[in-house]
């Protein structure tokens, strides 16, 4: 490349034009004894290199929890972690939480059918009083 072809490439700083995959850590909790646990073993000794390999970035914790159901946590760059519950689930179902828990940004859910209303103008009917309907008698 030329002096001036090398000006004229745009430096990447700070996660500028790279994509920082917002899933930092993964911890894998499992009991050895509880069938419920059959599939995340199975996982584990199947699959879970694989994703490892795949995704340097993210620190994977595998930890045995004796007496509980089998869970997955995700842990975030924004402090925040998830919880998915993986009991009597097949290992191409904990796959795709594997997936989903990756992909996440860790925050939290939020209600997008419930947005306030906001208006430049007011209403044609105008504000509900009590004191604008009929007088009642008592």
């Amino acid at each position: 490349m030329s002096a001036l072809a090398q000006k004229l490439v745009p430096k990447p700083s700070n996660g500028t034009g790279a994509f920082i995959l917002q899933c930092r850590k993964m911890v894998f909790n499992y009991c050895e004894h509880w069938a419920s646990n059959k599939g995340m073993i199975q996982y584990i000794k199947k699959d879970l290199a694989n994703f490892a390999r795949e995704h340097p970035q993210i620190e994977i914790v595998v930890q045995p929890r004796p007496g509980h159901h089998p869970v997955i946590r995700g842990y975030y760059l924004n402090g925040r972690d998830k919880v998915i519950c993986a009991r009597n689930m097949q290992p191409n179902e904990i796959s795709k939480k594997v997936s989903l828990l990756r992909d996440s940004s860790g925050e939290k859910m939020k209600n997008l059918a419930k947005k306030p209303v906001i208006s430049t103008t007011e209403s044609v009917r105008g504000i509900w009083s009590p004191f604008h309907s009929n007088p009642h008698t008592i």
